[in-house]
């Protein structure tokens, strides 16, 4: 029985290292690291990654498997359920770094295995959810760069936070971090998490027209 990590990352201010310093000071040790990067194709299946296809093919009966979050094992809701279901059902364990969820593919009662998974397709969807407002949210503040581009205009206040930080507050906000968890992570005020959280378009835009 092995313990697992796979990290998946998909954008140029996401990191590997992040995510496995992330599951070791919650206390795990790894018999082996699987890693996709972005270059594996942001839009493709676990199973056409290469090391995601690795992983499956990898784990067996009794094996834990540590991702940062189940957004890792899919591209949407059909594909994170799908690659779980199939997991579990070989008597997998997987195991998340944010908000410590444990999924047991070992339990037999039929209550725990409903439960569990009824938890794993609200988990998938609402991560699918958080993703699509996000990419909604980019566009929009791409749209308003393009529209005002070349014009002289009053910005208004210069934002408080980068692109980076942006992107790990709302990813953290969909996987149920606190406004002041947050803001102690990514050295933000807690406010300035709340703007972020009440009007994630508005602090899109905000970082366009600033161009950062």
């Amino acid at each position: 029985m092995a313990t697992i990590f796979y990290a998946r990352v998909s954008t140029s201010d996401q990191t590997v290292q992040h995510q496995q310093r992330q599951a070791e000071e919650a206390g795990y040790t790894f018999d082996k690291v699987f890693v996709d990067d972005g270059e594996s194709g942001v839009n493709k299946k676990l199973a056409d990654r290469p090391a995601g296809k690795e992983l499956l093919s990898y784990l067996r009966t009794g094996d834990t498997l540590v991702v940062r979050w189940i957004d890792r094992l899919g591209r949407n809701y059909e594909d994170v359920t799908s690659n779980i279901r199939e997991l579990l059902g070989r008597g997998v364990v997987i195991k998340t770094i944010i908000n410590s969820m444990v999924f047991d593919g070992a339990t037999t009662d039929p209550m725990q295995k409903a439960i569990r998974d009824a938890l794993v397709g609200f988990m998938s969807a609402m991560a699918q959810s958080q993703g699509e407002a996000t990419k909604v949210a980019q566009m929009a503040g791409i749209a308003h760069a393009k529209m005002y581009a070349g014009e002289a205009k009053y910005k208004g206040r210069k934002p408080a936070y980068n692109r980076e930080q942006l992107n790990a507050v709302l990813n953290g906000l969909a996987q149920g971090l606190g406004a002041m968890e947050l803001a102690n992570q990514l050295g933000l005020s807690r406010s300035t998490v709340y703007r972020i959280k009440d009007n994630p378009v508005a602090a899109e835009k905000v970082l366009a027209t600033w161009g950062v």
